[in-house]
């Protein structure tokens, strides 16, 4: 699954194999969301990962939640998911 627009934000959701994938998927998030001071909302769990990006101060999206979601998918890419 890609990510799709869903009531002004940018939404992408993970099925992992485990808990254990789940939260080291949401720990490669870490980097790329601090390197462009930009944090996600993000929901984990048993088997799945959910991150929401928008950009609050400008009530919607943005450039900058496109090139989140561009380097979270760099990031997450070995996971193979």
């Amino acid at each position: 699954m890609s990510w799709r627009e869903e009531n002004g934000t940018l939404v992408r959701i993970f099925r992992t194999p485990d808990f254990l994938t789940a939260f080291n998927l949401v720990s490669a998030v870490v980097g790329p969301a601090e390197g462009l001071n930009h944090h996600p909302d993000i929901a984990f769990g048993w088997g799945y990962v959910r991150i929401t990006l928008t950009t609050h101060d400008a009530g919607g999206i943005t450039e900058l939640d496109h090139r989140l979601a561009s380097a979270i998918d760099s990031a997450v890419k070995p996971f193979d998911l």
